[in-house]
């Protein structure tokens, strides 16, 4: 019998307390990655709090897989644009980045020293609690997105065109695809409760300006550029292109944020590599690790004003974007034919989804009997005990550890 989901609550005025409060949390316990962070932030919004439903959930993470820069954040900004307009966007991003920020510009600065080893034990327990969070999120999502043979079997395909195609083109042509069957195939879901899965009410000048700003920035800044030569100019330009130019997510971000920050002398390569390698055992998205070599530069440009800069630079086009996409798309996506791609689209995020659970993360845990026992361990601890994330991971990172040195 099928899971009965109470309807989303509605947003509210002045809520950006509440959203922050509840992203810090995130920013503070969400290990393992962009796809890990959906796992968390559904676990958080659609189980936990009822911000919002399935439906809605499932078309806001399948907007943000089609709009360039880091998913998980964008995901984000819109669950706090939804409950708390501009300000509730703000607070969700400041919650969910300045933890890992402000480490990385600390570990820039000095203050925090690079520990020795950054393959620690300690690490390959929080790449195993990864698996058991997306197993999750795929589980419950699976169950909500695609209950019926059409839907799971569309799952399926997109599952298989993300294995096939590994790269952010790979995942935006299984949406695709999933959203033109959709069309053409599934019958439209019925209307929900009033305010279930409602995303964002649409204004007039908000987005207008959203879309303004981005593209007068992403045209202008290297005019600017040209004829205002500067550091701070070209970091600012710099990082907006790398935020507004790559999809996939963290790890596609940086080879491009490489060209454009060792060449120039800004930071060098070892920098670079030793300050990625820390990146990643943080909580929170990594994009973060624009702060860290924003700090890294050397004169006025650099310490906590340029790693702030860089910060600022790489996550506005995704501000931007989200702010000027969600309202639109809050206007569509309630029309029948919309609804029924979206079903699609839906259907296909669990495909794109157990394509990640399988690769990355699962190729890069789980290489050994230990590492399934471990794994196991968790998903039965998140779905069967209802342990809070933050535990098990904290369990996985203590684990990971006794295994590694018992051989």
């Amino acid at each position: 019998m099928a899971t009965r989901t109470r309807p989303a609550k509605p947003g509210r005025a002045g809520a950006a307390g509440e959203v922050f409060l509840a992203f810090l949390r995130l920013g503070l316990t969400s290990f393992g990655g962009p796809v890990a962070h959906l796992g968390y932030l559904r676990d958080e919004f659609v189980v936990r709090r009822r911000w919002l439903d399935e439906q809605a959930y499932g078309g806001l993470v399948g907007l943000c897989q089609f709009l360039p820069g880091p998913a998980s954040s964008q995901v984000g900004i819109g669950i706090g644009l939804s409950r708390a307009g501009l300000p509730g966007a703000l607070a969700a991003w400041l919650g969910f980045t300045l933890p890992s920020a402000l480490l990385m510009i600390l570990l820039a600065l000095g203050i925090a020293l690079l520990p020795p080893g950054l393959d620690a034990r300690w690490l390959h327990g929080l790449k195993v609690a990864t698996v058991a969070v997306v197993a999750q999120a795929v589980w419950g999502m699976a169950k909500a997105l695609a209950p019926d043979r059409m839907r799971f079997t569309l799952a399926a395909a997109a599952c298989g065109v993300a294995v096939a195609w590994p790269s952010a083109a790979g995942q935006i042509a299984a949406l695709a695809a999933g959203g033109l069957f959709g069309w053409r195939y599934l019958t439209a879901a019925q209307p929900g409760a009033p305010g279930a899965g409602r995303l964002v009410s649409a204004g007039r000048w908000l987005p207008l300006a959203a879309w303004a700003l981005f593209f007068g920035l992403l045209a202008g800044l290297p005019l600017l550029r040209a004829v205002a030569p500067g550091d701070g100019v070209a970091i600012f330009d710099s990082f907006f292109r790398a935020g507004a130019l790559v999809f996939g997510g963290g790890h596609v971000v940086l080879p491009m944020l490489q060209a454009e920050v060792v060449p120039p002398g800004w930071v060098t390569n070892d920098a670079f590599l030793a300050g990625y390698g820390v990146a990643q055992a943080l909580p929170g998205p990594l994009f973060t690790f624009a702060a860290y070599l924003g700090a890294s530069m050397a004169g006025a440009t650099g310490g906590w004003l340029g790693g702030l800069l860089a910060l600022t630079a790489i996550f506005l086009p995704a501000f931007l974007l989200v702010i000027g996409a969600l309202p639109y798309w809050e206007l569509l996506r309630h029309r029948r034919r919309v609804q029924s791609a979206m079903a699609g689209v839906n259907a296909a995020v669990v495909g794109v989804l157990l394509a990640a659970l399988y690769q990355p993360v699962w190729t890069g845990a789980i290489g050994r009997p230990a590492d399934f026992a471990l794994g196991l361990a968790a998903f039965v601890l998140l779905m069967f005990w209802k342990a809070p994330p933050w535990l098990v991971v904290a369990l996985c990172a203590a684990g990971g550890a006794l295994l590694a040195a018992a051989g």
